[in-house]
């Protein structure tokens, strides 16, 4: 095994980082091939990285790629970058070479820094337990004995039924419960849905740049090619949109109408009009992510897009953020010409006793009532947030509009995202910078940091904004 003090040349870096031929993007792929050399010290602890021009002439990649792919590693704590000296492997125990399987601790073996503003996790302090526990009970009492033997391929009628109703008046969703389909959440659903659209004949999907990088991914692993489609302050552009698709015969789309992520927009009027003008016209289909729809504190929640045309939208929604990802469970609004094609694999469905768990806290108002208390409290928060920002970090904008559990905060001029995100990480501060959620290199970011407050707890919103602003000033 090399030294720690071995130079990064004389490792044979084309060979210990094998990007492989896997349909997610060359970042990711990177950001895996360097955990998993570091994991098993084949990059020993306190090696030096190439510089991201070497390494990309090596590996045949673009510098942006790598820079990428070294940023959010820094960013975690996986790598460590200080001003003018190489990225280099910690030589902390998180460092250390894997263990056997039959001796590896069950829990992940990645510590979430103390103070975390990583965007996408909810508050899962205040997982409703008890009304769950209340649901499912019910649920063992009352389901007949031959409904444990059969499971329907679309979802149970008692969840389909009642997840119908929750989006018809909480969404103004024009949905029936035949419409319905159970899934174990947003990933599940778009799992099944690109299978669908390919299997109609579909080869590529316009999705927003930037945007949450999941969906995309499993759209590319269903042979679809995202093609990025530029934001701007109302939401994805139309008339862009419009001209990709003439470019790459794209007759689908993949939007967060209600909550734009990352840059917190909200689809304006007349883009949502014209963008529902476009799928009638070209026989095209819309995918709508309604994934934190339910949290907007400045007004009531603007209706789902799906309500305008029901008949060229899916409508995706899930428990994953409005309560937590362990639930597991999700659903999608199809129209009849692509729910006929879609085939969940039995691992996509969750079980009978869930479904009628979901339809019995549904139907009783705990989801209601649990995204009422949530919604408070993420209001609260995000007032302190503001608060402390405008203390710590004076003159810094923020941006998107006042709902979910992320806010975006503007850089000043001569600071990287991806540095600023790395100082943040010494100060035991978890952020993301925005950059990581484009698409093209070529996508028109500023340099800004998007951070989550979801899961913040309150004692340390003040603390979490101050160790952020001592990272940021250290750069200056």
């Amino acid at each position: 095994m090399p030294r720690a003090d071995h130079p990064a040349s004389a490792l044979a870096w084309e060979t210990l980082l094998d990007l492989g031929d896997s349909p997610l993007p060359l970042r990711d792929r990177l950001e895996a091939a360097i955990r998993d050399a570091v994991s098993d010290g084949r990059i020993p602890a306190g090696a030096a990285l190439p510089p991201s021009r070497a390494i990309a002439e090596t590996l045949g990649v673009s510098r942006w790629v790598v820079t990428e792919a070294y940023g959010q590693l820094v960013a975690e704590g996986f790598l460590e970058s200080r001003v003018g000296s190489a990225t280099r492997v910690p030589t902390a125990p998180s460092a250390a070479p894997r263990t056997p399987e039959a001796s590896r601790p069950l829990r992940a073996e990645f510590r979430r820094p103390t103070f975390d503003l990583g965007p996408g996790m909810p508050d899962v302090r205040h997982v409703p337990r008890a009304r769950w526990a209340a649901a499912v009970r019910h649920a063992l009492q009352s389901l007949p004995d031959a409904e444990f033997a059969v499971a329907d391929r679309l979802g149970h009628p008692l969840a389909r039924t009642a997840v119908a109703a929750y989006l018809a008046r909480s969404r103004r969703a024009v949905v029936a419960p035949a419409d319905v389909v159970i899934t174990h959440g947003a990933t599940d659903a778009m799992t099944a849905i690109a299978a669908g659209l390919r299997a109609a004949g579909h080869r590529s999907v316009l999705v927003e740049d930037p945007s949450w990088p999941r969906l995309r991914e499993v759209a590319a692993a269903a042979g679809l090619t995202p093609v990025p489609v530029p934001v701007d302050a109302g939401g994805i552009d139309v008339a862009r949109l419009a001209s990709a698709a003439v470019r790459t015969g794209a007759r689908a789309a993949l939007i967060t109408p209600a909550h734009q992520f990352p840059l917190g927009a909200a689809l304006a009027p007349g883009h949502r009009d014209a963008i529902v003008r476009w799928a009638r016209a070209h026989d095209a289909v819309l995918i709508e992510d309604d994934y934190d729809a339910e949290f907007r504190y400045d007004r009531r929640p603007v209706a789902a897009l799906q309500g305008l045309a029901p008949e060229r939208i899916v409508l995706i929604g899930s428990l994953s953020k409005s309560m937590a990802p362990g639930f597991g469970l999700g659903w999608a609004v199809m129209p009849a010409s692509l729910r006929e094609r879609v085939r969940l694999p039995d691992t996509a469905r969750p079980s009978t006793i869930e479904q009628a768990a979901l339809a019995a806290f549904i139907e009783s108002g705990d989801l209601e009532r649990h995204l009422r208390a949530a919604r408070g409290r993420f209001r609260r928060r995000r007032t302190v947030l503001l608060e402390a920002i405008a203390r710590e970090l004076p003159g810094l904008p923020v941006t998107g509009i006042a709902a979910g559990m992320h806010a975006v905060l503007a850089l000043p001029p001569d600071i990287k995202a991806t540095d600023a995100a790395a100082a943040a990480a010494r100060h035991d501060v978890a952020v993301s910078d925005l950059t990581r959620y484009r698409v093209s290199a070529s996508a028109d970011t500023t340099e800004s940091l998007v951070l989550g407050y979801g899961n913040l707890s309150d004692a340390l919103v003040d603390e979490s904004v101050a160790r952020l602003a001592a990272g940021i000033r250290s750069l200056a």
